[in-house]
């Protein structure tokens, strides 16, 4: 199930390349590293990395074909995405979340960013096409079951991806924390992560047919 060493070893290098490029999930990751703090970034990365795997799912058993090939369900599931990132950027504009949260709050908080990243890359249609035009490229046939192959390389792309993405979520974290010093920040930040994810929502709904998530 495993494809030949040349192709793996493409793979991964291609893998990189794609990786090394800022997306719509680094920018996703960061403000709520910003906005939340170096672990809710991190759980984010976590989720975004879940929701990846649904999508390799879907890719191995056929439902990714399925989705490119109606216009009407892909404009659906896009705008939708772009949406729920605009209602948790309008969320939090309205609502600062305090300081000093208990152990037993930080843990319910936490679990809940960790379900926005799954729906938010979910409801990310280029995922899909992404893995849909990315991963049979590496599949060779006469080395056992395609969606077996699919699957191993997908489940390896999303490793690296939430490695990846982790890695974001600490520098954004770090430099979040340092800045939170600042009382001017502190009073401006919940706008810049806000305002980030707004954005965000406004891009994918706007954007064209990139296999790029």
């Amino acid at each position: 199930m495993i494809p030949s060493h040349s192709s793996l070893l493409l793979f991964l290098s291609a893998a990189l390349v794609l990786l090394a490029i800022p997306g719509p999930a680094v920018l996703y990751v960061t403000s709520r590293s910003i906005g939340l703090g170096r672990s809710a970034g991190l759980v984010s990365a976590l989720g975004i990395g879940v929701g990846t795997l649904v999508h390799v799912a879907a890719a191995a058993v056929g439902l990714s074909a399925l989705l490119m090939s109606s216009a009407a369900a892909f404009s659906a599931v896009k705008y939708l995405g772009a949406a729920y990132l605009v209602y948790l950027g309008v969320q939090k504009l309205r609502r600062e979340e305090p300081l000093g949260l208990s152990q037993e709050a930080a843990r319910v908080k936490l679990s809940r960013v960790f379900g926005q990243g799954i729906i938010v890359n979910i409801l990310n249609p280029k995922t899909a096409l992404f893995f849909f035009a990315f991963l049979p490229q590496f599949v060779d046939a006469s080395r056992g079951s395609v969606a077996l192959q699919i699957l191993f390389l997908g489940t390896l792309f999303a490793g690296m991806g939430v490695v990846g993405d982790s890695l974001w979520a600490i520098f954004a974290g770090t430099v979040a924390r340092r800045l939170n010093r600042n009382t001017r920040w502190l009073r401006t930040q919940r706008y810049v992560s806000g305002g980030m994810l707004i954005s965000l929502g406004v891009a994918t709904a706007f954007a064209g047919s990139s296999a790029r998530k």
